[in-house]
């Protein structure tokens, strides 16, 4: 079968198009912007990518044609397969229909941490030998792809909440039907397709509603917006992590509970080339369930969102039959994806880190977890507040808070339609703002020193700030 993917260099789209083409299918897609490293990813697997929406792509006609959320009315190769009748579907409901149908599907839904428990979990099945297919909103340093088709009868995907396409206005995740969900935590995000919280939970319900009764439900059991949730009905097994009694992660030799915050973004640190905590080698954790210690948990990756991670990821490997001392010991040769807390460059003493946090809560954990590793070193914090919802200023009074552990912060004020430097006055002396992005990238170089790290969050490309902070730095 012939099958063309409008949208394909998206991250989902792209994993949607590698997976079709390992099933034997003929693979062509098009997108406006096709570009590395999607496009070259998308190459290699000997897919012929074409760019902008021009119907005259319609000839050869394909038998089906995919159609990503990036897509809306008014699009011209999309009004040219509406008018002519021809064979359309969204991409979830492809791979439901498709390949999801006969796999014990394990998602992972939340508005943080998806793409790194998603990860792990993968991670803890390809160890146990169990060899899964997934398909990850990022790509997992232990596979080096974020998509892959196998003979498995387990299938981890990660589950996100952003709607299907134009013409189906339900989250991604109604179409998966897990055996195996986590629910990692819920906030309020996507401002453009989300009128307030409980539309999001309503969304999230739909998903529980289509969990088996002999599957299972595992949620943080320090969310009270998924206890909210649940409370609307629930037909599944639930097996809550980061609470007394259920999955725990414990300091040392167990005793004290893990701090770690009720909502925990998708961040990691893995084998960064920081200098350590006042020289301190990192702390052991032990993995607990129901009141008894299961095993030492011991890896590179910092912060407390990242342990209540690796709770998820091994509950959920459990029901599929991985042994916990197994999941937890597995973890140890986990390497996380890239862009969180990803190292791209030292110059002169300066570290420059990049990271994909654009949600106060992801920015304050992606902070406390550098703080781990980095001690009294001096953080410079850069954002780019690029995501619909920081757009639109939803999140412009807890930003300010949000950045409050860094010794300076940058923010790069391009496009936004709210007032930036009022929003986060309250950093004072420690605060520069500005839509120059060359002038911003001259005053970090002036002010980073020996020592110090910058730390760059963005959920989008930055128009090339790491670079350019190298360059400058060593200039």
């Amino acid at each position: 079968m012939h099958i063309h993917i409008l949208g394909i260099c998206g991250t989902f789209m792209g994993g949607i198009a590698a997976i079709a083409r390992q099933a034997g299918h003929t693979v062509t897609g098009c997108d406006a912007n096709v570009y590395p490293p999607m496009s070259t990813q998308l190459a290699q697997l000997g897919i012929s990518l074409t760019e902008g929406w021009d119907p005259a792509q319609l000839e050869p006609q394909a038998d089906m044609y995919v159609v990503g959320n990036v897509v809306s009315r008014g699009n011209p190769l999309m009004e040219a397969i509406l008018d002519r009748g021809l064979p359309y579907v969204s991409g979830p409901q492809w791979l439901a229909e498709t390949v999801l149908r006969d796999k014990w599907v394990l998602a992972v839904a939340g508005t943080h941490g998806k793409t790194t428990t998603t990860s792990m979990l993968t991670w803890i099945l390809e160890d146990a030998g169990l060899e899964p297919g997934f398909l990850i909103g990022g790509v997992p340093e232990n596979f080096g792809v974020s998509a892959r088709l196998t003979a498995s009868p387990f299938f981890v995907i990660e589950a996100d909440e952003y709607d299907t396409a134009f013409f189906d206005k339900r989250s991604k995740f109604v179409h998966y039907r897990p055996r195996t969900a986590i629910l990692n935590n819920l906030e309020f995000d996507h401002a453009d397709i989300f009128a307030d919280l409980g539309a999001i939970q309503t969304q999230f319900h739909h998903l529980v509603r289509t969990v088996p009764g002999r599957g299972l439900l595992v949620v943080n059991g320090r969310d009270p917006h998924l206890d909210e949730t649940l409370a609307k009905g629930c037909w599944t097994p639930v097996e809550r992590f980061g609470a007394e009694g259920g999955w725990e992660c414990a300091a040392g030799d167990a005793g004290a509970g893990d701090p770690a915050n009720a909502h925990r973004p998708d961040r990691a640190a893995a084998g960064l080339g920081l200098a350590g905590a006042e020289g301190e080698d990192d702390p052991a954790w032990t993995v607990r369930f129901a009141g008894r210690d299961i095993a030492p948990l011991r890896w590179d990756l910092l912060g407390a969102h990242n342990r209540m991670n690796a709770l998820a990821a091994i509950a959920a490997a459990r029901h599929a039959g991985v042994a916990p001392a197994v999941a937890v010991d597995a973890l140890a040769r986990f390497r996380n994806v890239k862009r969180r807390l990803e190292v791209r460059g030292t110059v002169r003493g300066v570290t420059v880190v990049d990271d994909f946090a654009h949600h106060p809560t992801a920015i304050t954990e992606t902070l406390a977890a550098l703080r781990e590793r980095v001690g009294r070193g001096r953080v410079l914090a850069v954002l780019e507040p690029r995501s619909n919802t920081m757009k639109q200023g939803v999140w412009k009074g807890q930003l300010a808070a949000s950045l409050a552990d860094a010794d300076a912060v940058f923010c790069y004020t391009k496009g936004l339609g709210w007032d930036a430097t009022g929003a986060l006055a309250p950093l004072g002396a420690r605060l520069t703002a500005g839509d120059d992005l060359a002038a911003l990238v001259a005053a970090i170089a002036a002010e980073a020193r020996d020592g110090d790290t910058v730390l760059v969050m963005s959920n989008g490309g930055f128009e090339g700030i790491h670079g350019k902070l190298l360059d400058a730095l060593a200039g």
